[in-house]
C-alpha cells in the first residue's frame, strides 16, 4: 500500500515537522518514532522511557470511533459483547471483546457509556469498519451505528507527570481509572490508555487537533513532554502484557486462549460467541497465554517458535522485544496447556534456541491506577 492511499491524522503535519519516522497501521500512516535533537536522543527507547518515567505524548487518532445511540442501545450492546455492561453506569468506561460465533475475537475496544440509550465505541483502526459491520447487521430497527472514525482526534497524555501537564491545560483530572466527562467545548477527557501508567485521553473534534496538540506539549515543556510514536507504545503495552488484535487475539485465538476471562460476562445470558466460548472453558483451552523472559540475551519476535527440551515446538511467540525497562528480552506466547509458570522453555531465536522462563505478566509495575 503506498502511502497516499494511507489515512492520515490531522496531526500529521505536526509529525513532520517534529523528525517522525512514519509506518502504516490499521491502514493509516503514523508516526512509528520521532528523531532527536540536538539536546535529546530520539527514538523507540528515549520516547519509551519518557513515559515510564515522566509523559510522553501519543496521536492514536487512527483509533476508531463509532457512536451507539437509540432507545435501548446499551442493552443492545450488552447483547453483543462480552464484558457486562450493566456494571458502569453513565460517566464510565469498559474494556470489552466483539467475538465470532466460533468464539475468535473481531475486535478488542473499549465502551465509553453516555447515557443508557447512547455509548462510544474506540475499537482499533484495522477493524473498526468490522465492528460497525457487525453491530449494523445485528441492530434493530430503532437502534442507529454511526461510524466517525475520521471525524475525531485522539491525543493521549501519558506517564507519571500526566496529571500535571493536564492541569496546566485546564482540563480536569480528578477522575477516577475508567472514568470520563464531556467539556463544554466538545472534548472528552477520559482515565483510560495503553501504557500501564498513570494516563489521560483527549478525543476532540478533528479542527481542534492541532491547538490541542500543541497545548499539551507547551504545557508539559518543563516537565520534558516529548511526543512518542507507536513504537513506544508497543513496547510499552508489551511490558504490561496487554493483548494486542492480530497477535495474543484474532478471529482464530479466543479470549479464553488469551486469559481474558476477567473481560467476559460468564452469567450473562447471551453475548457473540458465548455458546463456543462457554464450551471452551469449560473443556479448558489446549494452549493458553504466558510471558516469557529471557535467561539471556535472546530477543523473541512474533512468530517464533516454542519449545520443549527435546525441541518439540509446544507454542508460539505472539508478542516479543527487548524490555527497555528491563533491560532484557521478553515475550507474550501462547503455550501448550501442560507448561507452567516457573518452567524454562525455548524459544527458536533465528539459527539458535535461547532459554526463558514462563512468567505471569506484567513485566514490570503497574502504575496505570496512580
Amino acid at each position: 500500500m503506498v502511502d497516499q492511499e494511507l489515512k492520515r491524522s490531522p496531526l500529521h503535519e505536526r509529525h513532520v515537522t517534529a523528525g517522525a519516522k512514519f509506518a502504516e497501521f490499521g491502514g493509516w500512516s503514523m508516526p512509528l518514532e520521532y528523531a532527536g535533537t540536538n539536546e535529546r536522543k530520539g527514538g523507540v527507547l528515549a520516547e519509551h522511557e519518557a513515559v515510564r518515567s515522566g509523559v510522553g505524548v501519543f496521536d492514536v487518532s487512527h483509533l476508531g470511533k463509532v457512536v451507539v445511540s437509540g432507545t435501548g442501545a446499551v442493552d443492545f450492546l450488552n447483547r453483543c459483547f462480552t464484558n457486562d455492561l450493566g456494571k458502569i453506569g453513565p460517566g464510565r468506561a469498559q474494556y470489552t471483546l466483539l467475538c465470532n460465533d466460533d468464539g475468535g475475537v473481531v475486535d478488542d475496544l473499549i465502551v465509553y457509556l453516555r447515557s443508557e440509550d447512547e455509548a462510544f465505541l474506540v475499537p482499533n483502526a484495522a477493524n473498526s469498519a468490522a465492528v460497525v459491520r457487525v453491530l449494523q447487521d445485528l441492530a434493530p430497527e430503532d437502534i442507529t451505528v454511526t461510524d466517525e472514525h475520521e471525524d475525531h482526534a485522539v491525543i493521549a497524555v501519558q506517564g507519571p507527570g500526566s496529571s500535571a501537564v493536564m492541569e496546566t491545560c485546564g482540563y480536569p483530572t480528578d477522575l477516577d481509572y475508567m472514568a470520563f466527562t464531556t467539556l463544554d467545548d466538545g472534548t472528552t477527557v477520559c482515565r483510560t490508555g495503553y501504557t500501564g501508567e498513570v494516563g489521560f485521553e483527549l478525543v476532540v473534534p478533528r479542527d481542534r487537533a492541532v491547538e490541542v496538540w500543541d497545548a499539551v506539549l507547551a504545557a508539559g515543556a518543563d516537565a520534558g513532554i516529548r511526543p512518542a510514536g507507536l513504537g513506544a507504545r508497543d513496547t510499552l503495552r508489551t511490558e504490561m502484557g496487554y493483548s494486542l488484535h492480530g497477535n495474543e487475539i484474532t478471529p482464530e485465538i479466543s479470549p479464553v486462549q488469551a486469559r481474558l476471562g476477567w473481560a467476559i460476562g460468564w452469567h450473562k445470558p447471551e453475548f457473540c460467541g458465548h455458546e463456543a466460548l462457554r464450551a471452551e472453558k469449560e473443556a479448558r483451552p489446549v494452549r493458553t497465554a504466558r510471558g516469557l523472559v529471557a535467561e539471556g540475551r535472546g530477543i523473541p519476535r512474533p512468530g517464533m517458535a516454542v519449545v520443549d527440551d527435546d525441541g518439540n515446538e509446544i507454542g508460539v511467540v505472539t508478542s516479543g522485544t527487548f524490555s527497555p525497562t528491563r533491560k532484557v528480552g521478553i515475550a507474550l506466547a501462547l503455550i501448550g496447556r501442560g507448561h507452567k509458570v516457573g518452567e524454562t522453555v525455548g524459544v527458536q531465536v533465528r539459527n539458535r534456541v535461547e532459554r526463558f522462563l514462563i512468567t505471569k505478566p506484567p513485566f514490570v509495575e503497574i502504575g496505570v491506577r496512580g
